[in-house]
């Protein structure tokens, strides 16, 4: 492709809105233009990242099994309230209405349309293992897009949804997906992680997301320094601690719990200053609004909440801490002295919580704290692993210390079990004739969102470094005078030998100086850039210089085909 001739308009300043790397490079190197918020063209250039992207998806789910099939945009709102999704979704479902006032909404997933595509034409177990899939554009009406393709309102994925008669079936599928997964980010050469997580508004019994590591990732990742064991941290495990191991002075372990003034001292850190107590041995109470109603949960001082443990402990559909009002209406105090002790509504108490004893709690009363507080002798709560996991915690599976690393979300599996298909009434006949609902799967991929994290995992002060299976042309040409006959005449044949040879070349035919030149192609991020001018010329050769690397080296011109095949034949290795 001749650069005089590609819509590739590059600027050379970032757009005021473009916050991270991403953003501000897909932006620069005339890849995406925005239309709205959240919503973007592709432009050429960022057309030929996507598609290589879904290539690969595309191969590896064909592999893998998986058949493609097309499902609308538009879903009638039918499905969605046949699901219970309609009224629960929240505000991401963008609805809409046609011409004679019927309900539709834009999709942000396909669960519903595929459960009745399948219900409508599989009878039989023997039609089972079923798994078809689809690239297609989705839109979920963020509250607050940003970050470019990262974090749109309308974006490309791929999903795909499996049908199974057994759970062991299904169970088999969920890890061949697991490895197609692994297979789809390894192919894209970028450096990832598979970690457990949450099922979030999709559903379902457990999960693997698959993350692209970068300092600049939005996620946080619990991983074993030692072990393969890995998981967000709303999802991390933190074991069950030896009985007796609290902060626990032993002198105060008898002693009856005892009132103190604390007046207006709210916060962990104000009250263990003002009682000269390390915060390990305070109980923080947070009080939470579900629909089953208040609920307090306690933590050590010096730990977090995790939410998403909690609302798994609960039971609950929705968890959201209480407001003022509903503080005082459980405690009977004012936020900030909220206590276990004396509570009538349900405790669930991280596992650190059981071994304070001595321990410092709200009073349930304005500017009062009780100590000396004994978790079994003065309050009985529920116990488990509700606290955020941090790093130097042991792990898990083998106890090393736990790593925290910051990851960009870019694929998610998930076991459905039957939560779509018996709400939808979506059955089968088993071998004994019976119906029985189908067991699912679910296995989602962002496209341009990979190709987003990959620049934020591969870029360097000028520009982007694609990895080679990502990258928009296999090669960069930069002659660096185009009034100089010679050197045009020698960057034609080199032209022209590369795309006989089945190369997609990047040919820079403008007139330009070399300086604007190279600078974009440092910008475009193409792994190989050739460079001819009369001075290599002189010599029967050009300069080629591949974007990760640091120097450039002359090669003869009647070897440089060959160079390039080398250069490109390198298996790509994660992250390059």
């Amino acid at each position: 492709m001749r650069l005089t001739r590609m819509f590739l308009p590059t600027l050379k300043e970032s757009p005021a809105d473009a916050e991270v790397i991403s953003h501000r490079l897909m932006t620069r190197s005339g890849m995406i233009r925005k239309v709205a918020a959240g919503i973007y063209n592709l432009l050429p250039m960022g057309l030929r990242v996507i598609r290589n992207v879904e290539r690969i998806v595309r191969e590896e789910m064909t592999r893998s099994g998986a058949q493609e099939v097309s499902m609308p945009f538009v879903l009638p709102a039918e499905l969605w309230k046949e699901s219970g999704r309609w009224d629960v979704y929240g505000s991401e479902l963008l609805r809409v209405q046609d011409r004679h006032g019927r309900d539709f909404c834009l999709g942000p997933t396909h669960e519903e349309v595929v459960t009745d595509m399948v219900r409508r034409e599989v009878r039989s177990y023997r039609q089972l293992p079923l798994n078809l899939f689809q690239i297609q554009t989705k839109f979920r009406d963020e509250i607050r897009p940003r970050f470019g393709l990262m974090r749109g309102r309308e974006f490309v994925m791929k999903d795909a949804y499996s049908f199974h008669s057994t759970d062991e079936c299904a169970e088999r599928e969920y890890r061949n997906m697991y490895d197609t997964y692994m297979r789809i980010f390894e192919r894209c050469g970028l450096l990832f992680r598979a970690v457990e997580a949450e099922t979030g508004q999709i559903g379902g019994s457990f999960s693997h997301e698959f993350m692209v590591l970068a300092s600049t990732g939005e996620d946080a990742i619990a991983g074993c320094s030692s072990c393969p064991y890995a998981a967000n941290t709303e999802r991390a495990e933190i074991g069950e601690p030896v009985a007796g191991m609290g902060p626990s002075p032993p002198d105060v372990k008898e002693k009856a719990i005892e009132e103190v003034r604390t007046p207006g001292m709210k916060s962990v850190e104000e009250v263990s200053a003002f009682l000269k107590v390390p915060p390990a041995r305070l109980i923080k109470t947070l009080i939470y609004s579900t629909d089953k109603g208040p609920v307090a949960a306690l933590v050590a001082g010096d730990c977090e909440i995790n939410e998403a443990k909690l609302k798994r402990a609960v039971g609950t559909e929705t968890l959201a801490l209480a407001d003022e009002k509903a503080v005082g209406g459980a405690t009977g105090a004012p936020m900030g002295f909220a206590g276990p002790v004396g509570l009538r509504i349900p405790l669930y108490a991280d596992w650190a919580v059981r071994d304070i004893s001595g321990g410092v709690a709200g009073a349930n009363s304005a500017d009062a704290h009780i100590i000396n507080v004994a978790p079994g002798r003065d309050f009985k709560a529920r116990y488990g692993d509700l606290r955020a996991i941090r790093e130097g915690d042991p792990c898990p599976r083998c106890g090393s210390p736990i790593e925290i690393k910051r990851g960009i979300e870019v694929g998610h599996i998930f076991k459905l079990g039957a939560k779509y298909s018996a709400a939808m009434n979506s059955t089968f006949l088993d071998e004994n004739g019976g119906a029985r609902p189908f067991i699912m799967g679910c296995y989602g991929i962002g496209i341009g969102r990979t190709a987003a994290a990959a620049i934020e995992q591969n870029h360097d002060a000028e520009g982007i470094i694609w990895p080679r299976p990502l990258a928009p042309f296999d090669c960069h040409l930069v002659p660096v005078n185009v009034n100089d006959s010679e050197t045009v005449k020698a960057s034609e044949a080199v032209y022209s030998s590369l795309v006989e040879k089945g190369y997609d070349v990047l040919y820079d035919d403008r007139d330009e100086r070399a300086g604007v030149k190279f600078k974009d192609a440092d910008l475009i991020g193409v792994p190989v850039r050739i460079t001819v001018s009369s001075k290599t010329l002189k010599e029967g050769a050009v300069e080629v210089k591949e974007r990760k690397a640091e120097g450039a080296r002359l090669v003869k011109t009647e070897c440089l085909a060959e160079e390039v095949k080398k250069i490109l034949a390198v298996k790509c290795a994660p992250g390059g």
